[in-house]
């Protein structure tokens, strides 16, 4: 394997108070809860990155997308990467899952009552936004 270091974009979407949330089934983290992200493309703004993946993986359109948190990720090793996690606001559509060979399917789950088996990436986000920190160097 080559020792690249990669770019991942995190989505955190938010409808009323509650965030989407699927059960991962490929790649790290399968079996745990994420929310929609995914690479982020060569020359492609972080925003662009976020909407077209949300799009992909769920079939929804965001807005009002904000920066959440940065973190150097190296749990996954020898898998690398720099993951930015945003937040942004469903804007339009019904969820729908549009790549049932990575994900389970997509729910709505209040911040107060999650799955237990988080995406630790995901997890961090919602320590983020619930405290306001947004920088991890694991």
């Amino acid at each position: 394997m080559e020792n690249i270091t990669k770019v991942g974009i995190g989505v955190m979407v938010m409808k009323d108070s509650q965030a989407l949330l699927g059960k991962r089934k490929s790649s790290h983290g399968a079996g745990g809860f994420a929310t929609p992200g995914g690479h982020l493309e060569y020359m492609e703004s972080f925003e662009d990155c976020a909407r077209r993946e949300v799009r992909e993986e769920c079939g929804i359109e965001i807005k009002n997308i904000k920066f959440l948190y940065v973190s150097n990720v190296k749990q996954y090793a020898p898998k690398h990467y720099v993951h930015i996690s945003l937040i942004a606001e469903l804007a339009s559509g019904e969820v729908q899952n549009m790549e049932p060979e990575k994900c389970e399917g997509w729910d709505w789950y209040d911040l107060d009552n999650l799955p237990d088996n988080m995406f630790i990436q995901s997890k961090v986000g919602i320590e983020a936004f619930k405290t306001g920190r947004n920088y991890w160097d694991a």
